[in-house]
């Protein structure tokens, strides 16, 4: 199964860390949404968007990504870390998966290490996160979704 993960992930690189465990588990391309490329989606059997939270929801740039890129119908799942709260998760990637009719296939958040704002005057939070624990329920989230497609 050809996946890609087109994600953003800054500060302490916790998605990314995550993103790199479940590309342990299968032929993932990781597709950094900052970079300039050219990006063909269609090409692949399914594709996940991934970010830190930031202000509550996912970061702004994956959410046009996903808008400009996704092919209509792509099977398609969301991860995302948060230091403190999940916030809204991936609910704007829900409506404009729902709106090219995407079968969504699931949803995998972890705690993350924080110190944005005021977090940083106390030395952050969600310290080592994510620990081997979550990228294993990394691995296994993917997994189960390799399984769900083949």
């Amino acid at each position: 199964m050809k996946t890609a993960i087109c994600y953003y992930s800054r500060h302490h690189k916790n998605t990314l860390n995550v993103l790199e465990a479940m590309a342990q588990e299968g032929q993932v391309d990781l597709i950094d949404v900052t970079t300039r490329q050219t990006v063909r989606l269609e090409d692949y059997d399914c594709v996940g968007f991934a970010s830190g939270i930031y202000g509550f929801d996912v970061q702004k740039a994956v959410v046009e990504f996903a808008r400009q890129y996704l092919s209509q119908g792509k099977p398609v799942f969301f991860v995302y870390t948060y230091g403190g709260a999940k916030g809204n998760g991936a609910k704007a990637l829900t409506e404009i998966a729902r709106e090219k009719n995407c079968p969504i296939l699931g949803e995998f958040s972890c705690k993350g290490y924080d110190t944005f704002g005021p977090f940083k005057l106390v030395g952050g939070i969600a310290k080592g996160h994510p620990d081997e624990r979550d990228l294993e329920n990394a691995r296994s989230f993917f997994r189960q979704i390799q399984n769900r497609l083949c």
